[in-house]
Formats: C-alpha cells, structure tokens, sequence
C-alpha cells in the first residue's frame, strides 16, 4: 500500500506524519488535555481544518471538558463496531472534529499490541483529510503513548514548574529519544506565574536534557496561569469560546500561530 503524501520520509521516523501534532506529559495534572482543546481550537481560528484525538487511552476526558456525550467513541472502533470517519464528529463551538476517548476505561489502557497498531493503522488513514491532527496523549511513558507519538512530526511536551511535573517530563523526553524522536521534542511549560517564571522553569529542564542527554529541546511557548481557565473546565466550554482574550487563551493562540507554519 502506497503510504500518505504526508508521511515523512527519515529512517527515525517512517510512518511519522507532517500534520500529526502529539501533545504528551511525564504525568497528569499539568493541563495537557485543556492544552490540547485550546490549541485545536487556536489552529481552527486560524482557518485549519482541526481533529482532536483523544489518545488518552483508558482515562480520557476530552468528552467531559468539551461537555460531550459521543455516541461512538475509540472503544467501539477498536471493538470493530464502526470505523473511525464514524466515531469522528464535529464540535460546532469550536470548529473542529473530535474523536473521543471513553473516560474512565481501563480496557483501552491494556489494548493488545495488535489493536493498537490497528487505531495507529486508522489515525493513519483519517490524518490525511485535515490539516492537523492533535493528538492529546496519555500521561506516562507506556506502549500507548509511545506507538502513537511515534505518529507525529511534533511533540509537544507540557510540564509546569512543579518538581515531579519536571523529573516526569525528563523521563519522557529521555524515552522518546532512545526511540530516535529526539528532533520531533518541544517544551510547553503551562500554569507559570509569569513569562520569567516559564522561561526560568525551561531552562531548569534544558540544563537537565543538554547535560545527561547532549539535546537541546525548543521551547513551544509558556502559558501563564489563569483563573479563567479554572473556570471554563468546570463549565464544560473552550476557554476561546468563553475568554478568547484571557491571559492562557493568548498564549495558546501564540503557540498556535508559530506552530501553524511547521504542520
């Protein structure tokens, strides 16, 4: 079968895909999934024809933050019942196409190798009818995370300034490089203070990376703490539907607009 125009051609990566954008944590409570939501949603704004996959396999909450309730999701695809153009449906608030995750099913976080090579196999074939694909992958670093990752030409890396936010996001940079996906890394560090405690924050991981794994990851972008954001999770709507002009929807928004050239 003759591959997607898109798939990038490098030995490192041979399925990767240029509008494929993987959005990962070392661990969970750091903002990954609303990040995901509002970068989708900042790509849309810009005229980008958006899927956000929910690729937290086994604790999505995609659904949940967007006030969905999917009649198909991930879990009826992999049970065969329908294919993936069907689970896939459009989220008119914010003008782009979801593919839920089913939250709280520990079935899809113990899919057989077989199977998750079969949703790879699909992601595969959907990607191309889109601009970008953003993936909103599971915090960690099991099978999961890294068969999907290994999609995408970018992966963002979210983390905040806490100490464990840190370490587990050095420890997922340091499997995606012994994977070769070393060139696809960049850092998002979400929840600063403000734009000087970010910087500080990556620089505290670079110095870590440069120094035990001879890399040196981008920064994506910093996104500042905001009361609003707080907000908008518990109403179940994206914060550039309710606040576009808050202080995160911004930063979002630049993130957004720096990576909508590479994809």
């Amino acid at each position: 079968m003759t591959p997607p125009s898109n798939v990038a051609r490098h030995p490192a990566a041979a399925n990767t895909l240029k509008n494929v954008v993987a959005v990962a944590s070392g661990k969970g409570g750091v903002g990954k999934t609303w990040f995901s939501i509002t970068l989708t949603q900042a790509l849309a704004g810009l005229g980008r024809n958006m899927l956000l996959f929910d690729g937290d396999l086994g604790l999505a909450n995609v659904d949940v933050q967007l006030g969905l309730m999917p009649e198909h999701d991930i879990s009826t695809v992999v049970a065969g019942k329908v294919g993936f153009e069907t689970a896939i449906r459009p989220y008119s608030n914010g003008r782009f196409d979801v593919l839920a995750g089913r939250s709280g099913s520990g079935s899809l976080a113990a899919l057989t190798p077989q199977k998750l090579k079969a949703l790879r196999d699909g992601l595969m074939t959907v990607a191309p009818s889109y601009d970008a694909v953003i993936l909103d992958l599971a915090a960690g670093i099991d099978d999961n995370l890294r068969l999907l990752a290994g999609l995408s030409s970018i992966c963002l890396v979210v983390t905040t300034d806490e100490p464990t936010a840190l370490t587990d996001a050095y420890a997922l940079i340091k499997v995606m490089t012994a994977a070769g996906r070393q060139r696809t890394l960049r850092i998002v560090v979400n929840m600063a203070a403000s734009k000087k405690d970010g910087e500080a924050t990556y620089r505290t991981l670079l110095k870590a990376c440069e120094s035990f794994l001879k890399i040196s990851p981008p920064l994506a972008g910093i996104v500042r703490r905001d009361e609003k954001v707080r907000d908008v999770i518990r109403r179940q709507v994206p914060v550039l539907t309710r606040y576009p002009t808050c202080p995160a929807a911004d930063d979002v928004s630049a993130i957004a607009g720096r990576l909508s050239g590479d994809i």
